[in-house]
C-alpha cells in the first residue's frame, strides 16, 4: 500500500532502531566475553539505541534512502570499539566479535517474521494488524539488508574483518590496507547500482532460508 511520508518514517523507525541496536551490542557483548571490556567500560553493551546512533548514518542516510523513489536502503551506526589485542586470542576471536553483529541481525530477522505471521493470521480485523505487519516486513528487510551488507569481505566492515581472521598473514595485511577507503568503496558501489546488484540475491537466499524455517 502507498504510505505518506509520516506513515513511512513510523513504520521503519523501530526496526531500524532496534536492528542497528542488536548489532552493535551483540559486538559488544561477544568482545566482552572473549576478553575486551573496552564497549563495556564505554556503555556500549546495551540495548539503549541512543549510545549506537550516528546522526548522519543512523538518522539523515535511512531516512533519505526510505523517502527517495528507487533507493537501497543504506545506513551505519556508531562502531562499536574493539581492542583486538585484548582478546584472548586476537585472530582467532577476531572473528567472533564480528560474526556476533550479523548474527543478531538474522536473529532479528527471524523475531520480525514471526511478528508478521502473527500481524497476518492471528489479527483479523484489528486496528494495529496492518500496522504490525508493516512495521514487521519493514524489520525483516532492514535486518536483512544489514546482515548480508556487514558480511561483504570490505574492511572495516563486519565480513572485512572475518577474512582477515581466515586468510594467511601476508593475505591478510594486504586486506588490511584496504580499510581507509573501504566506506569509499562501498558509496562508490551503492551510487554506481553494484551494490544492489551484489546484495539482491545473497537477500533472497536469506529470505528464502527465513521462508522454510517458519
Amino acid at each position: 500500500m502507498e504510505l505518506n511520508i509520516i506513515q513511512t518514517i513510523a513504520v521503519w523507525a523501530l526496526p531500524v532502531l532496534f536492528a542497528i541496536t542488536a548489532h552493535e551490542a551483540a559486538h559488544a557483548y561477544a568482545a566482552k566475553r572473549l576478553g575486551d571490556p573496552t564497549a563495556f567500560l564505554q556503555g556500549r553493551m546495551t540495548f539503549n539505541p541512543l549510545k549506537h546512533i550516528d546522526p548522519i548514518g543512523t538518522v539523515l542516510l535511512p531516512l533519505l534512502c526510505v523517502l527517495l523513489p528507487g533507493g537501497f536502503l543504506f545506513g551505519y551506526a556508531k562502531p562499536v570499539p574493539v581492542d583486538f589485542h585484548a582478546l584472548n586470542n586476537p585472530k582467532r576471536d577476531m572473528r567472533w566479535v564480528a560474526a556476533a553483529g550479523p548474527l543478531a541481525n538474522l536473529v532479528m530477522a527471524f523475531i520480525w517474521a514471526l511478528l508478521f505471521r502473527f500481524a497476518a493470521g492471528s489479527l483479523e480485523g484489528s486496528s494495529f494488524q496492518l500496522p504490525l505487519a508493516l512495521m514487521s516486513q519493514a524489520g525483516i528487510q532492514i535486518n536483512v539488508i544489514l546482515m548480508v551488507l556487514n558480511l561483504l569481505p570490505i574492511p572495516p566492515l563486519d565480513g572485512g574483518r572475518i577474512m582477515i581472521s581466515i586468510l594467511p598473514p601476508n593475505l591478510a595485511r594486504t586486506l588490511m590496507k584496504i580499510e581507509p577507503y573501504g566506506f569509499f568503496i562501498l558509496i562508490a558501489l551503492l551510487v554506481t547500482g553494484i551494490l544492489g546488484h551484489i546484495l539482491m540475491p545473497l537477500m533472497a537466499m536469506v529470505m528464502r532460508l527465513i521462508q522454510i524455517v517458519l
